[in-house]
């Protein structure tokens, strides 16, 4: 299936219809909560839980309810990517909301979402803000505001440059929501990737159709010591965030040519980051390590102020300038 008929295949009459997937793994406790969540949605999706081989008991209380859920079981543990690819694979509906199962979304997530995509239907990927939230709901932080209006459409040909300078958050699974089909012909999750494999996925879907934010809170964050991406060393984190900036910086549209900055200093402002996070972290030789080539580099300096700078004041970027308001 080409772009051009994947564009075709949405102009519908008929209703859109979202599916929940939520992939899980032993963590039964916070997956009845997740569950709870999809299940309190104001408008009719369905539902279907992946359960990576979990050996809790979460295959006995999923089927407990019924046919409210639809259970998929994987034949052995494949990892977060492989649940996800099976669950958007036994999919029925034509957008996607995944849910990491200590994550949880409000009740009118999807009525929002769907919404937002009905005026716009050549959307393929949907992000929304999501607060973060400790072990007992209280809010921590929130995503911030992103361009104008409560929600408003970019076109494909700015997604890629909006991702590459951080003005485009279309951040973790919780806060996404995405075509079906444009996913399956992007490829689904990379399985070989162990960190990023959500921001890899987004970059492909983005080249099938337009983008949408949605400066809403509807979904949760859960922030604790045992989420995935806890275990993951920061210098694997910093490499897999500098394979995927050097992904999007491949796609960025020609028109932005002359905008972007050298890929060099995209990769020295990402080492920058990290090398920061480990020092507040105290991981004092991973810090040297990854701050000591970079640190004197002013262009990375840079990047790093422009970084904090848009997150402070999303609304003053001038250059991604074909925001439309739908709302």
């Amino acid at each position: 299936m080409n772009k051009e008929k994947i564009y075709t295949v949405f102009e519908r009459k008929d209703p859109m219809k979202f599916t929940i997937v939520i992939t899980t793994y032993n963590r039964l406790n916070l997956l009845k909560r997740a569950i709870n969540s999809a299940l309190e949605q104001t408008i009719k999706c369905e539902r279907i839980v992946v359960d990576d081989c979990s050996t809790d008991d979460t295959e006995e209380y999923v089927k407990s309810l019924g046919d409210k859920l639809i259970y998929h079981r994987t034949i052995s543990n494949e990892g977060h990517a492989g649940a996800i690819n099976l669950g958007v694979k036994n999919a029925q509906g034509d957008w996607v909301k995944p849910m990491d199962d200590d994550d949880y979304l409000a009740p009118h997530c999807i009525e929002e979402m769907t919404k937002a995509i009905t005026l716009h239907p050549q959307v393929a990927i949907l992000s929304c803000q999501a607060a973060q939230v400790d072990t007992n709901e209280v809010e921590i932080s929130r995503t911030r505001k992103t361009g104008p209006g409560t929600a408003f459409y970019i076109p494909q040909e700015d997604i890629h440059y909006g991702m590459l300078l951080e003005l485009v958050p279309f951040g973790t699974p919780i806060q996404v929501a995405f075509r079906r089909d444009a996913f399956l012909e992007s490829g689904g999750w990379d399985t070989n990737l162990t960190h990023c494999d959500d921001v890899d996925s987004w970059i492909g879907i983005a080249e099938f159709g337009d983008a949408i934010f949605l400066n809403q809170c509807l979904t949760y964050r859960t922030i604790w010591s045992g989420a995935y991406n806890k275990k993951i060393p920061l210098q694997e984190r910093c490499d897999n965030n500098i394979l995927m900036k050097e992904k999007i910086y491949a796609r960025v549209n020609k028109k932005y040519s002359n905008l972007i900055p050298y890929i060099g200093n995209i990769r020295r402002y990402m080492k920058l980051h990290w090398g920061i996070v480990a020092l507040k972290q105290k991981q004092l030789l991973i810090a040297l390590k990854l701050l000591l080539p970079v640190a004197f580099y002013p262009q990375a300096w840079k990047l790093f102020l422009e970084a904090i700078t848009s997150r402070k004041q999303p609304n003053k970027n001038a250059n991604l300038r074909k925001y439309i308001l739908i709302d």
